[in-house]
């Protein structure tokens, strides 16, 4: 989108915040992330800040970030064969308006059934570390999809199209 940006990680602890909702909790998450960078900008805010946060969710079962292997081995084998939802809310803050617009994005990701050898395989890979739902679409992962409803960037952690539209409501300076 040829934007600049700055990454600028909110440091906030993630396991401190639960819900059943994926949807509220994805919500709470990306403001929260946003409040906390600007927090570290008392004085002279940028003009806009970013938070995004994604979870996988079935049914009330919400899957974050693994800590570990073999808690990346349970969410893998909880997804194998089945449907789930892809959950990212994405905060913008202004600060010609001072507030925070939050917007959330989800679509449906159907998975093939996975032997253990195939969650093993991709275990090694390690690209299940640091994301929810321990797995990377755009990585080997794409292997796995059966079917997507909605967008793949929805499940990356930023819905593309969703936060042209959000910074286009907002008055981001496309063109100029």
């Amino acid at each position: 989108m040829n934007i600049p940006f700055r990454v600028m990680p909110s440091q906030i602890n993630e396991s401190l915040f639960s819900h059943n909702d994926g949807e509220a909790l994805t919500r709470e998450l990306s403001i929260k992330k946003v409040e906390k960078v600007l927090e570290g900008f008392k004085n002279h805010p940028p003009k806009w800040i970013c938070g995004a946060d994604t979870v996988i969710a079935i049914k009330s079962k919400i899957f974050g970030k693994p800590k570990n292997r073999e808690e990346a081995a349970d969410i893998l084998g909880a997804l194998s064969g089945r449907k789930h939802k892809a959950i990212t809310s994405v905060a913008l803050y202004k600060d010609h308006e001072k507030k925070i617009d939050c917007r959330t994005s989800c679509c449906t990701v159907n998975f093939a059934s996975l032997s253990n050898a195939e969650i093993d395989w991709y275990l090694d890979t390690n690209e299940w570390q640091g994301v929810a739902g321990a797995y990377r679409i755009q990585g080997l992962a794409s292997c796995f999809i059966t079917h997507i409803e909605g967008s793949p960037s929805t499940v990356v952690g930023l819905p593309l199209r969703d936060f042209y539209v959000m910074l286009r409501d907002n008055g981001y300076p496309y063109g100029c």
